[in-house]
């Protein structure tokens, strides 16, 4: 361990095992086709196989297809084009196999979280990432921390599938060590899921008084329409206009909020129709013909969130 760092790595992820085993499984049932077939029909031997392993970009033009049709009756934000729509499930299906086969399985524990014994004085950050993911997403984020020498910590939201209010806890103890660390209140950045995360812990008491500001990204604040597809409890929790939501609101009513900047897009692929992603009162900002995973590396994001980090 370097001298002056506290780590407050999780032991495990369960997520990773899951991706793991699902990336096995697929390269096990392509490899199964390709051998079944390969003697007798080459060409159905190498289409399906190829099929197997690039399953997710097939999903993925679905929820484009879907967003297409229900981001029609939201009349708040400009409609994508089929060209914009496009172009970000390209760069959605880059992100998806950057973040989903090599960060989250096989690299989440990369880079380590840096809580410096000299960090006083510096506003560290609290990553809390979405739905289906762990710590592994922000390497991006962390790498351009680190490199700053700002101190983070980057928890895993698991269980993968428990409901959103129990995530409060560890959100409490890493506000707790980068606050020990820097003296300071922090920044809570979220993405997806972990905007909503942060909404729950904030309705403890004190704890709005406890962070500097939160940069919510893709988050879905009202529900998505996918999440009429999930019966995990958090999935169900994300739907429009779920009970859950409702009473998330109620109990917001008469509580501070900090400050907060909501960032959004007309291609988000995950949470839509896309007004869903953004709260009133919240500084709200439009990233036009970007998708879900993309959006929380667009630079727009770091270079608006970067600053809040030396002042």
């Amino acid at each position: 361990m370097p001298w002056g760092i506290l780590r407050a790595m999780p032991p495990s992820s369960q997520l990773a095992r899951v991706l793991r085993t699902i990336g096995l499984v697929q390269a096990v049932a392509a490899f199964a086709w390709w051998a079944w077939w390969g003697g007798r029909a080459p060409f159905v031997a190498w289409s399906g196989a190829v099929l197997l392993l690039f399953l997710a970009p097939v999903i993925l033009a679905i929820e484009f297809v879907l967003l297409g049709v229900v981001a029609r009756g939201d009349k708040d934000v400009p409609r994508a084009s089929v060209g914009e729509l496009g172009r970000a499930w390209l760069g959605e299906t880059g992100q998806l196999f950057r973040v989903f086969y090599w960060r989250q399985p096989l690299r989440w524990r990369e880079p380590d979280d840096y809580l410096p014994a000299d960090g006083a004085g510096q506003t560290g950050v609290v990553f809390l990432h979405g739905f289906m993911c762990n710590r592994g997403f922000w390497a991006p984020w962390m790498q351009q921390l680190r490199a700053r020498g700002c101190p983070y910590l980057a928890v895993n939201l698991e269980p993968v599938f428990g409901p959103i209010e129990e995530y409060a806890a560890l959100i409490e103890e890493a506000v707790q060590r980068v606050t020990a660390c820097t003296g300071r209140r922090p920044i809570l950045v979220c993405h997806s899921m972990g905007g909503l995360a942060a909404r729950s812990w904030l309705r403890a008491p004190g704890a709005a008084s406890r962070v500097e500001r939160v940069t919510s990204i893709g988050s879905p604040h009202h529900g998505t329409w996918l999440g009429r597809f999930s019966n995990r409890p958090n999935g169900r929790q994300m739907r429009l206009g779920s009970a859950w939501l409702r009473q998330l609101e109620r109990d917001e009513a008469a509580l501070a909020r900090p400050p907060w900047t909501c960032w959004y897009s007309n291609c988000d692929n995950i949470v839509f129709p896309p007004s869903t992603a953004t709260l009133d009162g919240a500084d709200n900002r439009l990233l036009p013909g970007i998708a879900h995973v993309d959006l929380a590396f667009a630079p727009a994001v770091m270079e608006h969130t970067l600053p809040f980090l030396s002042r």
